[in-house]
């Protein structure tokens, strides 16, 4: 349970950190704001999510304490003392300081104006914030090269936390201009005028959707009382004189291409630097080729790198866009920054997977080989018969005792569970695709995920409640039992929303978003899912599936939510999210254990 847990909120802190930094980059070398200048309207809202993620980032690591020091306690109560004196307690209470410091800073900041000083200091904690995180990295466990891939895991996360961040504020920011536009103002006569502030990349495109994150033209406009058309002055840059405001104070001071140039360039540096740091990290903690296939490690840091390759096609296709500046470009541009950042936000979570494995230079007996691996996707004839549940309680350890072998029977009893895992994924996919292709029955095909949710319900863990003597909150105890549980809530909600949103009964709007939003929550546990065994070759072994499973997973998810997010993008998103499910089905039905 304290492995998963820490996974998860290693992840969490990821992410929070990477709001705090991309936000003060953002206010900072985007938005141009500065010492004595007073806040604006997105400059403030920036510097508000910054404080809030500080925040969040603070609880979350004063939580990675908690569970540390709560899986050290003993019989003899908590060693408190010897605890603290270890560098990750040492390194966590300074990043809960560093944070909570930079929380105010940026709490202060977003409602007066203040001196050079703090927002040197501002953006000094912010940076210390991200690249303390080396310091709980592998790195610090090396012998050899140790400075060098300190600095090498720092410039890795200071780049995806100003990327990933930045992407996130990019996509606040273009909320915070649609508000801004569907607020029509009036202003004396004689101040009409226009920009090419108007709408901008973020002006909504004819036959996009209604979604609220860039409206038409319609929505900016206003009246004065004399019957001049006026623009909205934060939209154009102008003050309600009519004079042009400085490009530093605020939101209308610079209009939406200078926004996305300026982010643009400062996100290809960053990536940049990203792929160099990460290409010369993934060669000193991998060693060579056939680790990438042959550990956990390599396995996971192969899912990165997937995930990155998708996140640098839509980054290409957004530079495109930017540079091409067509009709509707703005808003397919936006889109595809929401996917991106989702996907960003998944890679953030495989990389905080990768400290609780070791690297693969270090696993050398318990190293499976390339064919071992492929073995384990070779097609075989499904499990259709299932061993007893009272023979396997029999012969299997209890549920609560560690883990010190794993039977036969146990091997058979997963696989029984996972093939027939895959027939209701294989059906359901295909039923998407036959409505897809015009069979309006098939649109039912999310109840099909009932019938899954209730299989694994019982079977995934046949030594607890209802099957087995263990008791059902006794169960939740273990990190294997209460991932299944979550999964199978997940599973149910799925059903549920999405059936009822291809039915009618719920409107897609916000609905829709349960289908997209629950699988690229799902895939991402997948990722860092584990199963508890004694032998590291063996776990990785009945792993190695579910990386490609969370992968599909999360491209199936921002598939669908780019189909009801992008419908101009025409058939491709929702036959991605269509095939990826067919292909989950069928990697689960030729899953193995042995």
């Amino acid at each position: 349970m304290a492995g998963f847990l820490d996974v998860l909120l290693r992840g969490a802190i990821l992410v929070l950190a990477s709001l705090v930094l991309g936000g003060v980059v953002w206010s900072r070398l985007i938005l141009r704001a500065g010492p004595d200048r007073p806040p604006a309207g997105p400059t403030t809202l920036a510097l508000r999510v910054v404080a809030v993620a500080a925040g969040l980032a603070a609880l979350a690591q004063t939580s990675t304490l908690l569970v540390a020091l709560t899986e050290l306690r003993t019989a003899a109560g908590w060693p408190l003392a010897e605890f603290l004196e270890t560098t990750f307690a040492a390194t966590a209470l300074t990043r809960i300081a560093l944070a909570l410091a930079v929380g105010y800073l940026a709490r202060r900041l977003s409602r007066d104006p203040a001196g050079a000083l703090a927002w040197h200091a501002l953006g000094a904690g912010a940076v210390l914030l991200v690249v303390s995180s080396a310091v709980l990295s592998h790195a610090v466990a090396r012998v050899e090269d140790r400075t060098l891939l300190l600095m090498l895991d720092a410039a890795h996360q200071l780049a995806a936390a100003v990327w990933i961040g930045g992407l996130a504020h990019l996509t606040v920011f273009a909320g915070f201009r649609a508000r801004q536009a569907r607020r029509p103002r009036s202003v004396g006569a004689g101040a009409a005028y226009t920009g090419k502030g108007e709408g901008g990349p973020f002006e909504k495109g004819s036959g996009s959707d209604a979604s609220g994150l860039a409206v038409r033209d319609s929505d900016v406009v206003g009246q004065e009382t004399s019957g001049l058309t006026v623009r909205d002055s934060d939209v154009v840059g102008h003050d309600l004189s009519g004079r042009p405001v400085d490009d530093v104070v605020g939101v209308g001071a610079v209009d939406d291409a200078v926004v996305i140039g300026r982010f643009s360039n400062l996100a290809f540096v960053s990536v940049l630097v990203l792929v160099v740091a990460g290409v010369a990290l993934t060669w000193q903690y991998v060693g060579e080729w056939a680790a990438l296939v042959g550990t956990a490690y390599g396995v996971m840091v192969l899912s990165k790198v997937v995930l990155l390759a998708a996140v640098l096609v839509l980054a290409a296709m957004n530079l495109r866009s930017v540079r091409t500046a067509s009709a509707g470009s703005g808003v397919r541009l936006l889109r595809f920054v929401e996917v991106e950042l989702g996907l960003g936000v998944t890679v953030l979570f495989a990389a905080a997977s990768l400290t609780s494995l070791p690297p693969a230079v270090d696993v050398t007996t318990d190293r499976a080989t390339v064919a071992e691996v492929a073995d384990r996707f070779r097609p075989t004839p499904p499990r259709l018969t299932s061993p007893s549940v009272a023979e396997l309680i029999a012969k299997a350890e209890p549920l609560m005792a560690p883990v010190t072998r794993r039977e036969p029977i146990e091997r058979a009893w997963s696989e029984y569970n996972h093939h027939w895992a895959g027939f209701f994924v294989l059906i359901m996919g295909l039923l998407a695709a036959l409505e897809r292709l015009g069979v309006r029955a098939a649109r039912h095909w999310p109840l099909v995920l009932l019938g899954l949710a209730g299989f694994l319900f019982l079977r995934n863990d046949p030594r607890a409640w209802p099957l087995g003597p263990a008791g059902f909150w006794e169960s939740f105890l273990l990190p294997d039992v209460l991932q299944h549980r979550a999964f199978v809530v997940l599973i149910v909600s799925f059903a549920v929303f999405e059936w009822m949103v291809r039915t009618g009964r719920l409107p897609v709007r916000p609905w829709g978003y349960v289908f997209p939003l629950l699988c690229a929550i799902g895939g991402g546990l997948l990722l860092t899912h584990s199963h508890a065994m004694f032998n590291l070759k063996d776990e990785f072994l009945t792993e190695v599936t579910h990386a490609p499973l969370g992968l599909f997973g999360a491209f199936a998810g921002w598939g669908r939510w780019l189909e009801l997010r992008l419908p101009g993008a025409g058939r491709g998103p929702g036959w991605l999210w269509t095939i990826c499910l067919i292909v989950e089905g069928l990697i689960l039905v030729v899953y193995r254990e042995a």
